[in-house]
């Protein structure tokens, strides 16, 4: 996966070839662009990969993307170039457009209660944001919020008898809530000790954490915690550095941590 520079004010649009690839315009810690990462590398669809920085946005955004958000995905061989947003319409055009490795199940109630879990799992990441943002000492009670919104996937994988929430493989309910998944790595790093996940409450959901990791999907755009904790410390002080990946030698990928 590319790790290259976010584009800003004053930039000038990419000119990229006409090969009829799509074109995701992105921002590399952003979990809703990360969603569609994950989905284009299950189906392995190639695309380019626009960066954009989100606090000092480019002029030319919203030609692609009119409210100005990532993930954005533009499809240059339908007339107009029309350009889609939301990671979920994405993701699930995606899954219909290119069915040859279908992550949504084919029976259409699996399908919904799957999209309502994925729904459901706003509970966690609100709780994480709190976290993240403002700290466990603003916000008391978050760490158990994690915890008690976790309690349902662990009861689901329980549920299902299967590795993944998909089955043997990987699905789309499992590429959604990734992104949160491995960003629960960066909470050890603001709170040390006080974090762990009961090996003994979520003996399956940290199973699947750990087989997730070895998913080619999801080892083509990771990122540890330590990384994610580093990019999160700069915007809390106003000042993303969007970039902090570029300098990175590209021979040196970044180490999963067992950090739960």
């Amino acid at each position: 996966m590319s790790e290259g520079k976010h584009l800003g004010k004053g930039s000038q649009q990419p000119a990229l070839p006409d090969d009829g690839k799509l074109r995701l315009y992105s921002m590399r810690f952003c979990p809703y662009a990360h969603r569609a990462h994950l989905v284009l590398a299950a189906k392995k669809v190639p695309f380019h990969a626009i960066y954009v920085n989100l606090t000092e946005k480019p002029e030319w955004l919203t030609n692609v993307s009119p409210l100005g958000k990532v993930p954005a995905l533009e499809i240059v061989t339908v007339a107009k170039k029309p350009t889609l947003i939301e990671s979920l319409v994405i993701c699930e055009y995606l899954d219909e457009k290119y069915p040859e490795n279908p992550l949504y199940p084919k029976d259409p109630l699996k399908k919904a209660l799957d999209k309502i879990l994925i729904e459901r799992f706003a509970a966690v990441t609100t709780a994480m944001y709190k976290i993240f943002i403002g700290g466990p000492e603003k916000n008391p009670g978050a760490l158990s919020d994690v915890s008690t919104g976790l309690d349902i996937y662990e009861k689901e994988l329980a549920e299902r008898g299967t590795p993944f929430f998909n089955g043997d493989k990987p699905g789309m309910l499992d590429y959604m809530i990734w992104p949160w998944c491995e960003r629960s790595d960066i909470i050890p790093f603001l709170v040390g000790d006080r974090y762990k996940l009961d090996e003994k409450r979520f003996a399956k959901l940290l199973k699947w954490k750990d087989d997730m990791a070895q998913d080619p999907a999801v080892k083509s755009h990771y990122l540890n915690g330590e990384t994610h904790a580093n990019f999160l410390k700069t915007r809390r002080t106003g000042d993303p550095q969007y970039n902090m990946l570029v300098m990175r030698n590209p021979s040196t990928p970044a180490k999963r941590q067992r950090i739960h």
